[in-house]
């Protein structure tokens, strides 16, 4: 399990790192992109997080 709580880590992180990018961003492609960027990592820990909860339950 503790490679999964890695990942969702991981994906955590990156979230964070492309939302401050986007932040600091001053061109609006590039903003946009970490934007769309981040939410998809974003999901990508709330899929892991389901995965977690359910090998845990299991």
């Amino acid at each position: 399990m503790t490679e999964l709580h890695d990942r969702l880590e991981r994906f955590e992180t990156l979230t964070a790192e492309c939302e401050l990018i986007a932040k600091l961003a001053t061109d609006s492609t590039k903003r946009e992109f970490y934007l769309r960027l981040s939410e998809q990592y974003r999901q990508l820990a709330v899929d892991m997080r389901k995965a977690i909860a359910t090998k845990a339950a299991a």
